[in-house]
This record gives structure tokens, C-alpha cells and sequence, in this order.
């Protein structure tokens, strides 16, 4: 699994170099900014609001998009399923 970062990136090298393109269009084309790895300020703590209730929140919100399934316990169960209707 981890040699197929590496096989995508030489298969889209081929089709560059059979296209005759390079890196230097590929900047041209969509610019030569970079992406932010830094994620230690990334957390969903906002979401929870004033009272810091992070669990209640995320059910208001799957609520609020008709997603939450009210016989769920937890995250596993939204998911998959009850366990006992589960196979």
C-alpha cells in the first residue's frame, strides 16, 4: 500500500511526458502555491459552542441535516446499524 503513492505519481509523469508537458506548466497552470501541513490548530472544538458539549453537538447537527438516527448509541451504530438489526 505504500508503493502506490509512488506508481500514481509515475503514471501521471508519463502522461505529462506524453502530452509534452512539464512541472513548469503544471505551476503555470495552476499556480506555485503550496498547501499548509500544519494541523494543530484544526479541531472541531467551535462546533460544540459555549457550553463545550461537543457530543450534543454533533447530534444538533446531524439532527439539522437528516442524518441522526435516534435508535443509534453511538458512532458505530450510525454507521453500520443498530446491532441487533446487524447480520
Amino acid at each position: 500500500m505504500s508503493r502506490q503513492p509512488d506508481e500514481a505519481l509515475e503514471v501521471l509523469r508519463e502522461v505529462w511526458s506524453a502530452r509534452g508537458q512539464s512541472s513548469a506548466d503544471l505551476d503555470e497552470a495552476c499556480g506555485t502555491t503550496k498547501s499548509c501541513k500544519k494541523m494543530q490548530d484544526v479541531g472541531f472544538d467551535d462546533l460544540a459552542g459555549a457550553d463545550g458539549d461537543l457530543r450534543s453537538a454533533w447530534r444538533a447537527t446531524l439532527q439539522r441535516e437528516g442524518k441522526l438516527n435516534p435508535a443509534a448509541d453511538s458512532i458505530r451504530d450510525l454507521i453500520l446499524g443498530a446491532a441487533e438489526t446487524r447480520p
